[in-house]
Formats: C-alpha cells, sequence, structure tokens
C-alpha cells in the first residue's frame, strides 16, 4: 500500500513538472509575441478575488472562461444578462461597466454624467457563488445519501465512506461539541457545527483543486466567513441563557465600581460579543488567502525569472513546481486545521451561552 502510495505521488510531480514546463514556455513564447511584461501582483489578485465569470484558461490573447449572468437593480429597473457583455471589463452595457481600479475594482457600476460612480444592487450569481451552490449541493446529496446508507445497515457496523462520515461525527462530538458545551447541551448544537465544519472543509478542498468547477477562493471570501461568523452570533445570542446576559452586565468577582458607577466592564463585555464573531470572520479569511496567495506566488516566480532569462525560468520552474506540491499538501493540513479551529470556536462562544449556573461548591 504504501509503494503504490509513494508511486502515485511520483507519478503525480512528474506530470506537475511536465505540465509546469510546457505551460512556462508556451506563456513565455505568448509573452514574447505580444511585449507584455508579466505581472505577477495582477495575476495573484485576479485569481483570488470574486469574478463575473469562470476563468478556465489564456493563450496570449484567447480568454476561455464560462459567462455567468448578471443580475441587477438600478433606479427602480431590473437587469438581466450575461457577463459575457463585458468582454473582460473592457465594454460597457447598458450603461453598466466593470470598475478597473480602487475598492471596487471588478465590481460592476454605473457611470453618472459627473464622472462619478454608483453600485447597483448587486444579486450576480459570480464565481464564488456558483461555487457555493456546488458545494452546498454536493454536501446535501453526500449526506441524504449517508442517511439512506445508515437505514439500510441499521445496526450494522459502517463500511466505505459512511465509515469516515461517522469518524467525522464522532469526533466534532467528542472532541469539539461535548467538551465546549457539554454533555447535556450539545446535541442541540451538533447539527449546526457538523454543518460549518463540512462546509469550510469541502470548500477549502476543492478550493484547490485547479479544474472547473473547483478552484474557486470561496473561504477565501471575507463575505463568506462574514456570513458564517454572523450565523455563529446569531446563534449564540438567540440561544443564551440569563447566566450569559448576567456575566456581561453583572460580571461575578469583579469591584462594583467597574460595573456601575464606572460600567467598563459591561462595555468590555458587550464588546467581545462582537469581537468574536469578528475574529472568526477574518481567521478563516486571511488564512486561506495567505494559502492561495504563496501558491500562486511560487508559480509567478516562473514567469518572474523566465522574463529575464527562458534558462533561468526553465531551472526555476524545478524548485517552484516542488514548492507548490510541497504547499499543497500543507493546504490539505490547513484545510482541516481552519475548519476545525472554526468549529471549536463556534462551539466554545454557544458553550458560554447556555452555561449554567453553578452554585459554590456544587455542580451543574
Amino acid at each position: 500500500m504504501i509503494q503504490f502510495i509513494r508511486s502515485k505521488a511520483l507519478k503525480t510531480t512528474f506530470i506537475a513538472f511536465i505540465l509546469s514546463i510546457w505551460t512556462f514556455g508556451f506563456v513565455h513564447a505568448s509573452a514574447d509575441a505580444e511585449k507584455e511584461p508579466f505581472d505577477a501582483g495582477r495575476m495573484i489578485v485576479d485569481h483570488i478575488i470574486d469574478a463575473y465569470d469562470w476563468h478556465i484558461a489564456s493563450f496570449g490573447n484567447t480568454h476561455i472562461s464560462i459567462p455567468l449572468p448578471v443580475i441587477l437593480y438600478d433606479e427602480g429597473k431590473w437587469y438581466f444578462f450575461s457577463s459575457s457583455k463585458f468582454n473582460h471589463g473592457h465594454d460597457t452595457y447598458q450603461g453598466f461597466h466593470l470598475a478597473k481600479e480602487g475598492a471596487i475594482k471588478g465590481k460592476v457600476v454605473r457611470e453618472n454624467a459627473d464622472g462619478s460612480l454608483t453600485r447597483p444592487l448587486d444579486l450576480s450569481i459570480t464565481k464564488n457563488v456558483l461555487a457555493v451552490f456546488i458545494s452546498s449541493a454536493l454536501m446535501i446529496i453526500l449526506f441524504i445519501n449517508i442517511a439512506k446508507v445508515y437505514d439500510r445497515r441499521r445496526g450494522r457496523a459502517p463500511k466505505g465512506f459512511q465509515a469516515i462520515i461517522e469518524l467525522l461525527v464522532l469526533f466534532i462530538r467528542d472532541e469539539v461539541a461535548i467538551p465546549s458545551i457539554g454533555q447535556r447541551q450539545y446535541m442541540r448544537f451538533m447539527p449546526y457545527l457538523l454543518t460549518v465544519f463540512s462546509f469550510i472543509f469541502l470548500n477549502n478542498i476543492l478550493g484547490l483543486i485547479p479544474i472547473f468547477p473547483f478552484g474557486a477562493n470561496v473561504t477565501g471570501n471575507i463575505a463568506v466567513t462574514g456570513v458564517l461568523a454572523f450565523f455563529t452570533f446569531l446563534l449564540t445570542t438567540v440561544m443564551s441563557n440569563k447566566n450569559y446576559w448576567k456575566h456581561i452586565f453583572n460580571t461575578p468577582g469583579v469591584p462594583w465600581w467597574l460595573k456601575f458607577p464606572l460600567p467598563l466592564m459591561p462595555i468590555i463585555e458587550v464588546l467581545g460579543m462582537f469581537t468574536k464573531p469578528f475574529v472568526l470572520m477574518v481567521r478563516l479569511f486571511a488564512n486561506m488567502t495567505a494559502g492561495h496567495i504563496i501558491i500562486l506566488g511560487f508559480i509567478s516566480l516562473i514567469f518572474v525569472f523566465g522574463q529575464s532569462n527562458v534558462y533561468a525560468g526553465y531551472g526555476m520552474s524545478v524548485l517552484s513546481v516542488g514548492l507548490v506540491i510541497f504547499m499543497n499538501f500543507l493546504e490539505l493540513l490547513v484545510a482541516f486545521i481552519q475548519a476545525y479551529v472554526f468549529t471549536l470556536l463556534s462551539a466554545i462562544f454557544l458553550g458560554a451561552a447556555v452555561e449554567e449556573h453553578i452554585a459554590e461548591g456544587g455542580q451543574h
């Protein structure tokens, strides 16, 4: 078995190396034809941000991409059209175009008569939105089929993929939910914890596969991580008990003058209610985005060196491919760790919200 895995790894490494050499030679020839220097920063940003089409490949001036539907609401009217109308950001369609700079770069805007830009209500199916639909559909299909297998094999030991899913469920239950929330309350939050862990982990893994319909930087989009963090905040607030609010506004063990005449502790605790989900949002976003940037940075080294000398580009490709393969394996570990950390912190916040009062010398 170990020899099989090793042989597969060697084959994968060899294929990745050959493809990188071929890609570098092709792109180098295209760059010579166009006389355009390679812009590593632009390439990296274009790959990690959201887009209105799904880019597949580029060959010189030829771009292969899948256009996605643009849905806008502006000045009382709805607009529905394909993103191909923008022709990679160079065209204007029905008064709309893609912003070319600033904080709204790449977003649909409308230019006013005075030259200012206005953003319409944008409900478009972007690359990340489509990726969320795909991963959600995969999760639904997967867990429904696993549930059917459990019904058919009730009372028998799990096998195959069912055993892997059961291992995942037991891990979240025994290592996350019960220690953080408690034996009496954990079942109320298991569906949420399993869902958020599976969603993050699956999207992290799919984001490492650079083939359509995968490869989208879903968990590296702060809007996605923000919504996940908001769900944790909402659930924590709604499901909390009176002891949770008592701890915020009348913290035990704190001098009275820090709670009433000078409400320093209540202010700190209230701010903590919002900083906790903010940390959840930023932690996941920053870690996943950093991983993608590092991988793309290693790939960019091939073309940066190749601009000065074609042989330097070929030589750097050996080192770059090795670093990219190493980073991809490391990102597999990071994909699990980040899903685990987000789920664990959510469980800890939920556990604090439903924690029961403990009398002196007593138990729960």
